[in-house]
């Protein structure tokens, strides 16, 4: 069985906990901070080309943007407890902006804190003042045990400027069939110079920055009700079907799915 279970916390924190017997997620990114701990079994994924085996006592860190992807490590699947955390709020946890130095880490002693402390939220999910306070003092901890102060863009013909408008631009037209040709007269750069700039500063390719916003947008769109094949349309899908393929490939589960999952209560201990 396949399914995952999603709840909202404060500050605009997603709270997801999965349950993947042969679930594979394709190569996909998040516009924001994922942290989470794999709680059974084996979570086998990429991250920027290097793989790693998650175990139960592991973290996975994921800053945003960058790309990875998931499988299961063993035939007896894996489990795993997820939140979304927007990058202003990790920001404004800490003095100075910091974030993780590898999406991968053996912590027993914060993954079973974060363990009880996700369960404690989901089931009081109304004291807003208790969760973001709790969330601030477990990220601070987290960020200095497992952080690093972020390196600048690499050194490329193509500036961190030029790639942010580049970046702009996929945000504002996501909806439109975006082509190669589009990006690049953007930056003002050639087609293959383009996309190995943005590659190499953002460690994941155009489209598969492209899918990240539109399955963001998407999720908005779910969550006010918005018909699937209105929502696909809106978001730069071909019809409901490509909408339900890629949101599955990165999320976990199907639209529809996902829907009932946010009405529903997130889980308890």
């Amino acid at each position: 069985m396949n399914q995952a279970i999603f709840g909202e916390l404060a500050n605009g924190v997603t709270l997801m906990r999965a349950d993947f017997s042969d679930h594979a997620s394709e190569r996909h990114s998040h516009d924001c901070f994922a942290i989470g701990a794999t709680t059974y079994g084996i979570q086998r994924f990429r991250c920027k080309g290097t793989q790693y085996d998650s175990r139960p006592g592991d973290l996975v860190l994921f800053n945003p943007d960058d790309d990875h992807d998931g499988c299961r490590g063993t035939a007896d699947g894996f489990r795993y407890t997820m939140w979304y955390v927007p990058d202003a709020f990790v920001a404004s946890c800490l003095d100075g902006s910091r974030y993780f130095s590898s999406p991968h880490a053996t912590d027993r002693q914060l993954a079973e804190t974060f363990g009880a402390l996700s369960a404690s939220l989901a089931q009081t999910p109304a004291e807003s003042l208790r969760a973001e306070s709790l969330m601030r003092a477990f990220l601070g901890t987290m960020l200095a045990r497992h952080g690093a102060r972020p390196q600048s863009l690499p050194s490329l013909a193509a500036g961190a400027a030029t790639l942010a408008r580049v970046k702009d631009y996929i945000r504002t037209y996501y909806a439109r069939d975006i082509t190669v040709s589009d990006l690049a007269n953007v930056a003002g750069l050639s087609r293959a110079h383009l996309t190995r700039a943005f590659t190499a500063a953002y460690h994941v390719p155009p489209h598969v920055y492209l899918n990240t916003v539109r399955i963001a947008q998407a999720q908005a769109l779910i969550r006010l009700g918005t018909p699937l094949a209105a929502v696909a349309l809106e978001c730069g899908f071909a019809d409901q079907s490509h909408l339900t393929r890629r949101f599955k490939g990165s999320v976990g589960v199907t639209p529809s799915a996902w829907h009932k999952m946010q009405r529903a209560a997130p889980f308890t201990s």
